[in-house]
């Protein structure tokens, strides 16, 4: 990707906010599980939570290839922040492609500015990536709906107060897909948050149980205005959260490489650094390589986005690959820094913790793998 001379001067700006500001406080608000409240007002000053929303509707109207740089740069420093805005941004994204003009008149500026903030409801307790097994229902009611049903394991639950929600309208569709539905909810009466959930890495961000109890939302917050597009909405949606995803899983790669590399040529053993030893130059070899390819994986699928073309394998094969390249790297990490890498006073054991996630959120690898399958055949028919 070439960069003009605005794009450089965002990421300069993302640099310094990280240096001066997030670096800093990291290390302590992530052990301590704290919510950064403070980050997330600064990067509504910066203009995060409109990123790749039209500059029509106040955003800052990014390609997905410079905003996948700047969810790499995060990443390298606190990966959790990115997922604020990410799940934030895909919830947008659904109503800047597929809603109707009023819908996108009245939350897109809103979407920008971060006065509402949130993300996107699709799993629940007996269904996470196998969406068409959702149960939370929607049943019209004059001009609005009532939902029942739960939602889990849901980002910025706590902390946000609008989601998109995706429900079924009609339980007996065949396939099932053709009847769900996607609405964007603000919280309200019928609108709970039951708990929030703990989690092995990803901490400082709220990952929440939500409940909706004879829940009340207006027929015009269906997006789109038709029902049964839902799935279809929510999958054109999953393509830049995987995006996202692969640019998480360089970031923790990257800095994983980047702390080893400094690590191995300041650490000693048998009279002479340990960068010096065969045994550390092949590891750090592999995870140089991994790095680099998973960024170029991920410059390939955000291309594809930005060109409009469908991206669904391009961007399974850089989540696949990327957030496989984090937990890798992680590990090697950790075996090179040796008893420090296992102590919570250095990163590594913080990447290591939260490179997991990365195969597992927006869609498992196992299932990323039968996407790229299935679309490898469908793009070359015998």
């Amino acid at each position: 990707m070439t960069l003009n001379t605005d794009d450089q001067i965002i990421l300069d700006s993302i640099a310094k906010w990280l240096a001066r500001d997030v670096a800093p406080h990291a290390m302590r608000m992530e052990h301590d599980d704290t919510y950064p409240t403070d980050m997330v007002a600064q990067m509504k000053d910066l203009g995060l939570f409109g990123a790749v929303i039209a500059p029509e509707w106040g955003g800052l109207g990014l390609s997905a290839s410079l905003y996948a740089r700047i969810v790499t740069m995060i990443s390298e420093e606190w990966m959790s922040l990115t997922g604020i805005f990410n799940s934030h941004l895909m919830m947008a994204m659904c109503v800047e492609k597929y809603g109707t003009e009023a819908q996108k008149k009245h939350f897109l500026p809103r979407f920008c500015t971060g006065e509402l903030r949130g993300g996107v409801g699709l799993t629940e307790p007996d269904a996470g990536t196998d969406l068409q097994g959702i149960r939370t229902r929607a049943v019209k009611d004059g001009d609005h709906y009532i939902i029942n049903g739960t939602k889990t394991w849901i980002t910025n639950g706590i902390e946000g107060n609008c989601f998109s929600l995706l429900v079924k309208t009609d339980p007996s569709a065949d396939p099932p897909r053709r009847g769900m539905s996607l609405f964007i909810v603000e919280k309200g009466p019928g609108f709970t948050v039951s708990r929030k959930l703990e989690k092995l890495g990803y901490k400082g961000i709220d990952s929440a149980e939500l409940v909706f109890d004879n829940y009340r939302v207006p027929a015009a917050n269906l997006i789109g205005g038709v029902e049964g597009k839902g799935f279809h909405q929510t999958v054109g949606g999953l393509e830049l959260g995987r995006i996202n995803v692969a640019a998480r899983g360089v970031g923790i790669a990257s800095r994983a490489l980047k702390e080893s590399v400094r690590y191995a040529q300041q650490r000693k053993t048998f009279g002479k650094p340990i960068a010096q030893h065969q045994a550390i130059q092949l590891k750090l070899g592999e995870m140089a390589t991994r790095t680099e390819a998973a960024r170029l994986l991920v410059e390939s699928a955000a291309r594809a986005y930005d060109e409009g073309r469908r991206c669904d394998m391009e961007a399974g094969m850089a989540k696949y690959f990327a957030s496989e390249a984090a937990v890798e790297n992680s590990l090697e990490a950790m075996r090179i820094h040796g008893g420090y890498g296992y102590s919570k006073e250095f990163i590594i054991e913080r990447l290591y913790r939260d490179a997991p996630l990365m195969t597992i959120g927006e869609g498992t690898n196992e299932m990323q793998r039968i996407i790229i399958a299935r679309q490898l055949i469908e793009r070359n028919p015998a």
